[in-house]
């Protein structure tokens, strides 16, 4: 089965000394494509390369809330000239750790949305803690395509992003939180999920624990399969058509 890991960040330092290993059995192991997320303007720019250098990476831009405090618009800009860049992201509200103030991430989330609605490109969310106020500002800008990166919303959420026209992406974590996830992944209409990685973090089972990597996808997929009933080919099948639409793929 074909699979699309739509969030991972070969660029990190994690990976320094088997990038290539690590690319390379991505692919063998039915990897069609790997989007490469950036998290400000060196992540950007590292992805931007890696997609340059393979085929079937493409490539993020974005400021991370983290780096909210850093965002410079005339860089976004210059980097959604470039080829292969498919989203602005990953952008949004971070509550947990606040690495930058909260007034300032809303401010750069509200003006990368605007942004990526210029150029006509899907937007990657990072929502930790912040349900409330991504769901606001969203709704304030009206962006047509919207992924909901790493899902931690609950149910009634799901419901409300659904409605919006907008998608969920599920990780490794709805392995090992399976009672939070259950009826979220048993009711999710099919066309409006696809599943990612969030290499090196965020590691299915059984690998939990392990450095994680593109091709743990499937583990993801087959988890998903068996509560939804259906095999993991159809699973994967669809959730890679639907990745293919939202990021415009080849």
């Amino acid at each position: 089965m074909q699979v699309i890991d739509t969030h991972a960040h070969l660029n990190f330092d994690r990976y320094d000394k088997d990038r290539e290993q690590v690319i390379q059995n991505a692919f063998k192991n039915d990897v069609k494509y790997i989007i490469n997320i950036g998290i400000d303007k060196r992540t950007s720019e590292q992805s931007l390369a890696l997609a340059s250098q393979y085929k079937r990476i493409f490539a993020t831009a974005g400021w991370h809330p983290h780096a909210a405090d850093k965002y410079s618009e005339e860089d976004l800009l210059e980097l959604l000239g470039k080829d292969k860049i498919v989203a602005v992201g990953e952008i949004g509200l971070d509550y947990c750790r606040n690495l930058s103030p909260r007034k300032i991430q809303k401010e750069v989330f509200a003006r990368q949305i605007e942004v990526a609605k210029q150029y006509d490109l899907p937007i990657v969310v990072h929502d930790r803690d912040a349900h409330a106020d991504v769901m606001e500002i969203l709704k304030d800008h009206s962006p047509q395509k919207v992924v909901f990166h790493c899902y931690a919303g609950d149910y009634d959420m799901m419901q409300e992003v659904i409605e919006q026209g907008w998608f969920l992406s599920f990780t490794g974590v709805v392995t090992f939180d399976k009672n939070k996830y259950f009826h979220i992944l048993q009711d999710i209409p099919e066309d409006r999920f696809f599943v990612e990685t969030d290499a090196p973090y965020l590691t299915p089972k059984p690998y939990r624990g392990k450095r994680n990597r593109p091709e743990y996808v499937k583990q993801i997929i087959e988890f998903i399969s068996m509560i939804r009933g259906k095999s993991p080919n159809k699973i994967a099948e669809k959730t890679t058509a639907n990745a293919e639409e939202f990021f415009n793929l080849p």
